[in-house]
């Protein structure tokens, strides 16, 4: 984690919007890049880790082997007993998939209890449920049916799957460290257990915080000018509450706090990829300013700013 936390404070164009955000290794290329297509100057700045580990990984192989099935039955596994796979998060996938690639057989066969088994996911998240997964999850890939909710939200990934009529679903979260876990995934699975599915959490990988002085990028932006106050930070992205939390945690331990951070950068914008992290960023004291409408993926935040910046050029002109 140490190797995330960058030393020196960054040397920044003298004429492009600064563009903070705070995602894990996992989405930092997508989100950069797009922030690079505006042409703005993106500043990674990770507060959190998303990383499998032994424990997680051994805790999925559990629904994937045939030697842990409770009947003997050397040719079924636990994930037989289930319906449906509910994934929240891109790395909830990942980390499924990194262990299903390391399974001699498919934990699923051609034809079984639950013939119709169901996999959903959000927005572009879904998109890693490709052919290569699906014909590694079953011998006959034309048994599963995939699921994208149209709101990419918890609620919409519920409602996408329909009632559960007592069936259970299986539902790879984090497993949060030294952090306080959202109440998104408890809600989820309240959620999951009132449309009468009864939801079974494994934790599929583990979402930490980054340390003590991850935060240390975002405080350092040197500024363009001498004559100019503050720091050269127009805008932060947050892509989950998480992220928020990890902020905060930090600049505390840099004795610092969110409003001595806006009285540096009094034009600085928060925006929030979707209204489930401005709701936890509000939750934490974090006063959000856009959310993006399209949250399917990364582009509706992005876009969001560019309109409000867009906007504000216009007025500043008429």
């Amino acid at each position: 984690m140490e190797g995330l936390t960058p030393i020196s404070p960054p040397l920044l164009s003298s004429h492009k919007r600064t563009v903070a955000f705070t995602t894990p290794l996992n989405y930092a290329g997508r989100l950069s890049h797009l922030l690079q297509l505006k042409g703005w100057n993106p500043l990674w700045c990770p507060t959190i880790v998303v990383e499998t580990s032994r424990s997680t990984k051994a805790s999925i192989q559990f629904f994937l082997s045939t030697k842990a099935h409770s009947n003997d039955d050397e040719r079924t596994t636990p994930l037989e007993d289930f319906s449906a796979i509910a994934f929240t998060s891109r790395a909830g996938i990942l980390a499924f998939w990194e262990t299903l690639m390391e399974t001699e057989k498919t934990p699923l066969q051609a034809h079984g209890e639950n013939f119709t088994f169901t996999v959903s996911a959000l927005g572009k998240d879904a998109e890693l449920l490709n052919v290569d997964f699906l014909s590694k999850l079953c011998k006959k890939p034309d048994r599963i049916r995939v699921t994208v909710p149209r709101v990419a939200t918890p609620t919409g990934l519920v409602e996408s799957l329909g009632l559960g009529g007592g069936r259970r679903v299986l539902c790879p979260v984090p497993l949060v460290v030294d952090l306080v876990e959202p109440p998104v995934i408890p809600g989820f699975l309240t959620d999951l257990a009132l449309r009468d599915w009864v939801p079974v959490k494994v934790h599929a990988y583990e979402t930490r915080w980054a340390g003590p002085r991850c935060a240390e990028r975002v405080v350092s932006v040197r500024r363009r000018s001498e004559e100019k106050e503050g720091l050269d930070l127009d805008a932060i992205v947050f892509t989950s509450t998480a992220e928020v939390e990890g902020l905060l945690k930090s600049l505390r331990e840099l004795g610092l706090d969110w409003r001595m951070l806006k009285e540096r950068c009094p034009g600085l914008l928060v925006a929030a990829h979707g209204p489930v992290t401005a709701s936890g960023a509000e939750r934490l004291g974090v006063t959000v300013d856009l959310v993006g409408s399209r949250f399917h993926s990364f582009e509706g935040v992005v876009d969001a700013l560019a309109l409000r910046w867009n906007s504000n050029t216009t007025s500043e002109e008429s």
